[in-house]
């Protein structure tokens, strides 16, 4: 069914974080389960109660500086690195907001819910790397309003990067979800786009996902043994 795929597109979501000690969101046990997302995760949050969203954020931060790349990091990245040498590409389209893809050496990375180690100004708009803490005295560092704020995407808010995702997905030839629950929109509708068009698709989780019967293939194990098999199938 997959042969020699030239134009891969993968989305990533938490699983393929969780190995690295990073907290999933919507299993039992995990960060929804524990808190509540809309005194945590809405622009109505932040606007009622900033220090604790921002604190919230910082110690995701801190936790996500911490951690390590795993294996199925590293082997996207190889994989990405192969193909191109071959022609081909791997798009990569993640959910997570930490920076481990980029950390596991993959180049090219599209965050579609924002990154953690990034601020906005909520004044003019300025994106700058972040991988400290944000206090709500902290200026911007291009107009000098202190008016900082984690650049991920909260609930309530449209996620980023979609006309470019939806272009890639458009020229794949194989689509793969790997960590992903299948209950986040429009992620969750990627693989429905791909069948309509033809397209291979394959999930890579811990569990079956919620979407898990849209796939025509699938490997169930932890991310950093499932993904590099999966991609060792295909030589890369």
């Amino acid at each position: 069914m997959l042969g020699q795929p030239r134009q891969i597109f993968v989305l990533t979501g938490a699983g393929v974080s969780a190995e690295s000690g990073l907290g999933t969101f919507r299993d039992r046990g995990g960060l929804w389960s524990r808190f509540d997302p809309m005194r945590l995760a809405t622009p109505e949050a932040f606007a009622a109660d900033p220090d604790l969203v921002l604190d919230f954020y910082n110690h995701r931060r801190r936790d996500a500086r911490a951690a390590e790349p795993n294996a199925a990091h590293r082997a996207l990245a190889r994989a990405a690195d192969t193909l191109a040498a071959r022609g081909g590409h791997l798009f990569l389209c993640t959910q997570n907001v930490d920076d481990l893809h980029e950390r596991g050496g993959s180049a090219e990375v599209v965050h579609m819910h924002g990154e953690l180690m990034k601020a906005r100004c909520t004044a003019c708009g300025t994106v700058s790397e972040r991988r400290e803490d944000i206090l709500r005295a902290d200026p911007c560092p291009h107009c000098g309003a202190a008016a900082l704020r984690p650049d991920v995407v909260w609930f309530g808010e449209m996620p980023k990067h979609l006309d470019r995702i939806e272009a890639a997905l458009a020229r794949a030839d194989l689509f793969v979800a790997a960590g992903t629950s299948g209950s986040v929109y429009p992620a969750a509708g990627y693989v429905g786009l791909a069948r309509a068009r033809g397209i291979p698709t394959c999930e890579l989780n811990l569990d079956p996902s919620d979407n898990a019967d849209a796939f025509d293939a699938a490997s169930y194990g932890p991310a950093s043994e499932t993904v590099p098999a999966f991609l060792a199938e295909l030589g890369l």
